[in-house]
């Protein structure tokens, strides 16, 4: 290549918009990945150590991501941990980039609500035992081999789990010691054992908003650093 050829490339690059999306663009488009479809949610702490941020969601309209809407978040009682490498029982919230299998809830589902919603019953529970087949899946019954010690039951969580988006951490191929039962749900009286949480009205929100047929996912994650959510 000839003297000045990069210089030339590389300003073309700017003119034509291939750089960098600037720090003043929406979130989603300062993100490395957004699931590929045209809606997600954003739960950012401003430190790995906090306990409270924000959740935003979005909706790609005309190629630019525009903000549908915003809540006060909670996250886990010791702030949040990358999910690739957490373990399970740290009260921490795994940060990545995750799909939302399905929704569910003690109480029915908000009006208008398009996502698969299963409601809970007093048999529900969600498994976390290590040793059990059923590992970070809902059981109904508890299966034999799930311990109760080791497992949520779900009906006895009240108003956090009145209304709940299942997020996909762990969830696919689980991997044992790594965690299980991570949710967006609705605040309890403080900060959570991993989960994210919000307002109640902004659970209803959330679950009237989202359309499977656009994909949303969820992306965890800080405000900077290595666990910055523009990294997912």
């Amino acid at each position: 290549m000839r003297p000045g050829a990069v210089a030339l490339a590389v300003s073309s690059l700017v003119v034509l918009g291939a750089g960098p999306p600037a720090p003043s663009s929406p979130l989603p488009a300062r993100m490395t990945d957004t699931g590929g479809g045209t809606q997600l949610i954003t739960a950012v702490a401003p430190r790995k150590a906090s306990t409270t941020g924000t959740v935003t969601w979005w909706d790609l309209r005309g190629g630019r991501w525009v903000r549908a809407g915003s809540a006060p978040a909670r996250f886990g009682a010791n702030g949040l941990a990358e999910g690739a490498s957490r373990t399970q029982g740290t009260n921490t919230t795994p940060t990545g980039l995750y799909g939302l299998p399905y929704a569910f809830g003690i109480k029915a589902a908000p009006r208008g609500t398009a996502y698969r919603y299963r409601r809970v019953h007093r048999n529900s529970w969600w498994c976390q035992d290590n040793g059990s087949r059923s590992y970070n899946r809902w059981t109904e019954p508890r299966a034999a081999d799930c311990r109760a010690a080791e497992s949520e039951h779900l009906i006895t969580y009240g108003e956090r789990y009145a209304h709940a988006l299942v997020i996909g951490f762990n969830y696919e191929r689980p991997v044992r010691g790594r965690g299980a039962g991570i949710f967006l749900h609705v605040n309890g009286r403080g900060a959570t054992a991993g989960c994210v949480s919000v307002p109640k009205r902004a659970m209803r929100t959330l679950l009237r908003w989202a359309d499977p047929a656009k994909r949303p996912h969820i992306a965890v994650g800080t405000a900077s650093g290595t666990t910055a959510v523009t990294r997912y």
